[in-house]
């Protein structure tokens, strides 16, 4: 059974033309990157406007263009951010990320950040030299404990926009020191929310400091719910098992490469509304057994803004 994705649309041209005319636009341009999940080792299928079905508030959409993201269009950017908080046993786990890093398409460009005492510090901008992206990947050494939502806010904001796909490899333990609502961050709620503005998918590996041991397990459990909702709502995924570190970070990376290897730019017409907002349209697949990894909302500029008075 196919899993349903709940994602929103960017407004563009034709409603502009509608404004113009005076008239009610019939559907506004909107993208979105939908990204298949486990295909139960069986070969993904190939995906076509066919095989889609895109709603909004339960009415259907009209599909304009399904594009395989390979080949010539499979330019992508990677920011591994890494908490320096999280840095238990981190040295064989940080091998396998740069023989990660190693494995990516030339198309891939990689980038590196850190999270030091709840702020973000840029050690290397996307670039297609690996030998430097890995000189710039180092095991966390620990730090003062902090929210790492804010910095992940920041790297995404200050990411230029462009035509490449943008995911964010993010690992931490995802605890606010602070006292919170145990499911409830607003931090990590901001940060989901700049991430759908940009459509950034966000990958998110839980790794514990090195005091986790002793650490607060409710403390620990909140991170982990916080992970997994900025992963889930961005249309990526968060990884873990149980409060420990992760004994090999080999099978999820594994995971997240063949998620970016089966990516689809789905085009569409939407509804726009007078203001923009983050907005949800539905989208699954008539296929059996496909599950669809979509983020749950996606900025839709409103008509004011695409044709100003």
């Amino acid at each position: 059974m196919s899993r349903i994705g709940r994602i929103t649309c960017l407004a563009s041209a034709c409603a502009l033309f509608a404004c113009a005319q005076g008239q009610t636009p019939a559907g506004a341009p909107a993208k979105i990157i939908v990204t298949i999940g486990h295909h139960y080792g069986q070969s993904p299928p190939v995906l076509t406007r066919e095989d889609l079905i895109v709603t909004e508030q339960y009415q259907p959409l009209r599909i304009t263009n399904v594009v395989p993201l390979c080949c010539t269009s499979a330019a992508l950017e990677i920011y591994f951010l890494v908490d320096n908080c999280s840095n238990c046993e981190p040295g064989s786990k940080f091998e396998e990320l740069r023989r990660f890093i190693n494995a990516q398409p030339t198309t891939t460009l990689i980038g590196v950040a850190y999270i030091r005492n709840g702020r973000l510090e840029l050690a290397e901008k996307p670039t297609q030299d690996r030998a430097r992206a890995i000189q710039a990947l180092n095991a966390p050494e620990g730090s003062k404990p902090a929210s790492p939502f804010s910095a992940l806010t920041d790297l995404i904001n200050g990411w230029q926009a462009e035509s490449a796909r943008h995911v964010v490899l993010m690992v931490s333990n995802g605890i606010d020191p602070a006292p919170r609502d145990e499911f409830k961050d607003p931090a990590a709620d901001a940060a989901i929310e700049a991430a759908q503005r940009a459509g950034v998918a966000v990958y998110a590996i839980y790794h514990p400091s090195a005091d986790y041991l002793g650490a607060d397990s409710s403390k620990i459990y909140s991170g982990q719910i916080q992970l997994a909702h900025l992963a889930v709502e961005t249309g990526g995924e968060a990884y873990f098992l149980g409060f420990g570190p992760l004994p090999s970070l080999a099978p999820f990376l594994s995971d997240i490469a063949d998620h970016l290897a089966n990516q689809y730019l789905v085009e569409f017409l939407a509804s726009p509304g007078e203001a923009g907002a983050l907005e949800e349209v539905t989208v699954r697949s008539k296929a059996p057994d496909v599950e669809l990894v979509v983020p749950a909302r996606v900025w839709v500029p409103g008509l004011t803004t695409l044709h100003p008075r």
